[in-house]
């Protein structure tokens, strides 16, 4: 396994640029993520990675090995496609053994290396199939297991999950994280799926117009988005609009545009936030981190719908100026209805401050 390092890279297609001015370390063995919507710039740098685009400028390293003019066959990477890319009319083993018989291995060697991986994908009884004879879950851990039996010392995987139904995404998601960390491999995983994200991932690249918004674990991007883009694509949030109206050593207050007065602490903010009286500001506030009752930060007001999930009911409440989604995790006794007024508070900790 190898660190990679992107120093200073942009990628020009014509006049547009793809990517622009990316710096980056994935750690070696780390599964990193890189997210975004789709035209953002994420499969242009995996691209990169591994040798399909070079870099109009900039540098890319293995370790600190120059890779960034080398020829994708000469950087010991495995990679799965989105569709896949596998060989019809042949088996499964001939399908996960052909980098090898490319690479000049003895008949021998793969055979035991072939049969390895594909325990380790839980295919160990299906070596002669057809590949139309399988699941589509079944042939996506045939293109993991073709990927990993060269021993690659980077692992690439483009939109992977993209043709499974849900069911089969979550499953086979557990798959690719278990072989990983099983294998040590460093991974990069690209995706426009913030919950295969999230669930997946050691650290995440959110990426918006061939620029990088953020850099951190799950849990830092989660809790910590340092815009409003960031904030709206990892999860669901509600967004406030309002003025901050008093700064103190440990909170502020923000007031919005129908005169209501939220409560927050200064920390939960955006390393961008000025913290300026006056100041037009955003509150972030997170579905599941509403209540209902009284509390810190009420508010009274309408449902305008409810959602029954099984793991959650979700309401949407109206409060005049703005609406919030309500998310009230595994509350089955009392399910409110459509039209009925409803109270819900919001604890100081859970509002989260972003700048324009």
């Amino acid at each position: 396994m190898r660190s990679v390092n992107i120093e200073n890279v942009s990628k020009q297609f014509g006049q547009m640029y793809g990517v622009k001015d990316l710096n980056l370390e994935i750690k070696a063995g780390e599964f990193f993520t890189f997210l975004g919507p789709s035209g953002c710039g994420k499969t242009t740098t995996l691209r990169m990675i591994a040798g399909f685009y070079y870099p109009s400028k900039g540098k890319i390293f293995f370790d600190e090995r120059d890779v960034s003019r080398l020829q994708p066959n000469k950087r010991n990477i495995g990679m799965v496609f989105q569709n896949y890319a596998l060989f019809p009319h042949m088996t499964v083993d001939e399908n996960i053994a052909f980098g090898l018989q490319v690479r000049k291995f003895s008949k021998a060697e793969i055979q035991y290396k072939v049969d390895r991986i594909r325990g380790q994908v839980h295919l160990a009884a299906y070596g002669n199939r057809k590949i139309n004879e399988l699941s589509g879950g079944q042939q996506q851990r045939v293109a993991l297991a073709r990927a990993l039996v060269i021993e690659p010392d980077i692992l690439l995987l483009d939109e992977p999950l993209s043709n499974l139904d849900a069911k089969l995404r979550e499953e086979t998601r557990i798959e690719i994280k278990r072989i990983q960390s099983e294998l040590g491999v460093t991974t990069i995983y690209v995706t426009h799926d913030q919950m295969e994200a999230m669930a997946m991932s050691d650290r995440i690249m959110v990426m918006e117009n061939g620029h990088i918004k953020q850099i951190g674990t799950p849990q830092e991007i989660y809790n910590r988005p340092v815009d409003r883009f960031v904030a709206n694509f990892i999860g669901e949030t509600n967004l406030i609009e309002g003025t901050i109206q008093e700064i103190n050593d440990e909170d502020i207050k923000v007031k919005t545009a129908n005169g209501h007065i939220f409560t927050g602490r200064k920390q939960q903010s955006s390393p961008t936030l000025t913290h300026m009286i006056g100041d037009k500001v955003f509150i972030s506030i997170r579905p599941e981190s509403i209540h209902l009752g009284v509390g810190d930060n009420t508010l009274t007001g309408k449902i305008t719908f409810v959602e029954f999930t099984g793991i959650s009911v979700n309401y949407i409440v109206d409060f005049t100026a703005f609406s919030l989604k309500v998310m009230i995790i595994n509350s089955y006794d009392h399910i409110k209805k459509l039209g009925e007024d409803i109270t819900i508070n919001i604890a100081h900790d859970s509002l989260y401050f972003l700048g324009e």
